[in-house]
């Protein structure tokens, strides 16, 4: 299932519209703090279908029969420039437990890259709700060697992949290969991707705007 959160008229909009616009670009502190707002628009999203129950809050003046979480999601991260996006998914799930996981493009000279993990941070995920975030769905590989990778730990219930930009070809490669009952949480989706994989229009390295530039 992929989810469109731009879809119509949408807040969401404008901040990704401050994400690709160059000269916003500029700011990164903006520029984090608008991938942290795209992942509170994605969690919120994500906690409507989540497991719930009633539980009792007792008020100064009685009690108040409130329906809440009957879990907590793991909310995962591809770093470096998963981590703003991250932050804002877990404003919403404050309580829930995290994974981090180190992936990057391993480039070679015919232009081709393999996906490598160097390292991978996470609590137990076996029947538990997880969360993947990483800002841009290029190709895809890197999002599917992550999953796969940790899920070798144990199969989680159910998995939300998010991202703020996204290439159609990087959604057909997650319906292809991962799991049919995966839901897909995008901001926006891009037809465009170059032979160097990345989107285009899309809005550049979201690394390097969100950190600075590495070698």
């Amino acid at each position: 299932m992929v989810h469109l959160l731009s879809e119509g008229n949408s807040i969401i909009n404008q901040f990704i519209a401050e994400l690709r616009n160059v000269e916003v670009q500029k700011d990164r502190m903006r520029f984090r703090r608008n991938l942290e707002r795209i992942g509170e628009i994605a969690a919120l999203e994500i906690s409507k279908k989540l497991p719930y129950h009633m539980v009792e809050v007792v008020t100064p003046l009685g009690i108040a029969n409130v329906s809440l979480m009957s879990e907590q999601p793991i909310v995962g991260t591809i770093l470096r420039a998963g981590l703003p996006l991250h932050q804002g998914i877990l404003n919403y799930f404050d309580q829930a437990d995290n994974a981090f996981i180190s992936a990057y493009r391993k480039h070679h000279k015919d232009g081709s890259f393999d996906i490598h993990l160097d390292y991978i941070s996470s609590p137990p995920i076996v029947n538990r709700i997880l969360i993947l975030a990483d800002p841009m769905l290029a190709t895809g590989s890197s999002m599917v060697t992550t999953y796969r990778a940790i899920s070798e730990r144990g199969k989680p219930k159910h998995t939300h992949i998010v991202a703020a930009v996204a290439s159609t070809q990087g959604v057909e490669y997650l319906k292809k290969n991962m799991p049919a009952e995966v839901d897909i949480w995008v901001g926006v989706v891009d037809d465009e991707l170059t032979a160097q994989a990345y989107i285009v229009p899309g809005l550049g390295d979201a690394g390097d705007l969100a950190y600075g530039e590495k070698e």
